[in-house]
């Protein structure tokens, strides 16, 4: 309607600052400070798309070195640049990469909003119960679900390390670093390379696929039969695959190349860990590599592992590579993945107005909290902490 009629006249600018969001987030990105963590929650595209929006992004100077994004960047893309990690601390919602450390909760204002993993190697007892005093409510990215009940972030980071695993046998297994000069793969006249995978989930798969695709001759254990149905579905009917039966999984063994552990123990009711006596019959000179080490190991020889303990090390001959986040190998595409996951969240997030009314309307993301004002919620997160848990739905109406 014009000038002359009844309505009033809206500028296209205002308009277009209207359809923005009504409740703005306050969103604060700060450097990790565990040595070696390279991995940035948003990129600077994703910051773009939020401060568009009419979000605030603040980003502690330095945070985008790790994956080779500049202060410049960022800010070009709309955020802003503080220089303190006190600074950044004084957002509402912090988004992380690792659990936060004692001396970063201490820094956060009550009720602030957290999203990290929940790495128990890193999670110290100290810092749960600072959050609680400061009645954070806290998201661990890998609980977090979709519509369909899978989860997104556990998704793509194991389908990550899945293929950087394949990537780092061929390394390993090479001369030059010091293997036995085999060439993960096969070529004509060449007997292939044997790679056993234990876990038929999405990281076993992506590396199954990796495996096959340059000639190895790959076997795939799993307990959950349904896991084994889908991958020989995805693969072929071909792909050898075969639950935990002791004398199949010792002639796996003896003659494999190469053994990727892939299981998956983010809440799952048993735990199967391979015994150390299958490690010993091994041939000298063949690989072991622990994509779980961070949820606490697939082998008895990995699974008892301190922070201090050598990530490489070489046991009954058996090389075993066992370090933490190995996507941290590939930090931007990492960082890429996981932004392309977090700015749809974040979007529904500010639509929705708050955390609570975002719990409410989204079970998926009701899934991932696990603090709730200070009050544990998940019996997964509470009790690694030896301390109990009541069900979220308690306390949405109280606060």
């Amino acid at each position: 309607m014009d000038r002359q009629g009844q309505g009033a006249y809206i500028p296209q600018e205002l308009l277009k600052e209207l359809s923005k969001v009504s409740n703005r987030l306050l969103i604060g990105i700060p450097c990790e400070r565990v040595e070696g963590e390279r991995r940035l929650a948003l990129t600077p595209e994703a910051v773009d798309m939020l401060t568009d929006r009419g979000h605030r992004v603040l980003v502690e100077a330095g945070a985008g070195l790790g994956i080779n994004y500049s202060d410049n960047h960022y800010s070009e893309a709309g955020a802003e640049i503080v220089a303190t990690p006190a600074e950044v601390y004084q957002a509402d919602i912090i988004l992380k990469i690792l659990p936060p450390l004692a001396a970063e909760v201490m820094m956060m204002k009550p009720r602030t909003t957290l999203f990290s993993t929940v790495q128990f190697n890193t999670f110290s007892h100290e810092a749960f119960e600072l959050m609680m005093a400061k009645r954070i409510t806290a998201v661990a990215y890998e609980l977090l679900a979709d519509d369909k009940q899978r989860c997104p972030v556990l998704n793509v980071i194991s389908e990550i390390e899945g293929t950087a695993s394949i990537t780092i046998a061929s390394e390993l297994l090479s001369n030059t670093q010091g293997g036995k000069g085999i060439l993960l793969g096969g070529i004509p006249g060449v007997s292939p390379t044997e790679v056993v995978v234990i876990g038929a989930g999405n990281a076993g798969t992506v590396a199954t696929r990796a495996a096959m695709a340059l000639g190895a001759s790959v076997k795939v254990f799993d307990d959950d039969i349904n896991k084994l149905r889908t991958i020989q579905q995805v693969l072929g009917q071909g792909l050898f695959t075969s639950t935990f039966h002791p004398n199949v999984l010792q002639n796996a063994f003896r003659s494999a190349d190469v053994v990727i552990g892939a299981m998956r123990y983010i809440n799952t009711r048993h735990r199967y860990i391979i015994a150390e006596d299958m490690i010993r019959i091994m041939k000298r000179g063949a690989l072991v590599i622990d994509l779980r080490i961070n949820q606490g190991g697939c082998f008895e020889t990995t699974c008892c592992l301190c922070p201090s303990d050598p990530a490489v090390f070489e046991q009954y001959g058996v090389l075993h590579y066992c370090r933490q986040n190995i996507s941290n190998r590939v930090a931007r595409t990492t960082s890429m993945a996981l932004s392309n996951i977090f700015v749809p969240m974040l979007f529904q997030l500010g639509d929705t107005g708050a955390v609570q009314g975002m719990i409410k309307s989204d079970p998926g993301f009701k899934n991932g909290v696990y603090m709730y004002c200070g009050k544990p919620v998940n019996n997964y997160v509470s009790n690694k902490f030896g301390l109990s848990s009541n069900n979220i739905d308690l306390y949405l109406s109280a606060f």
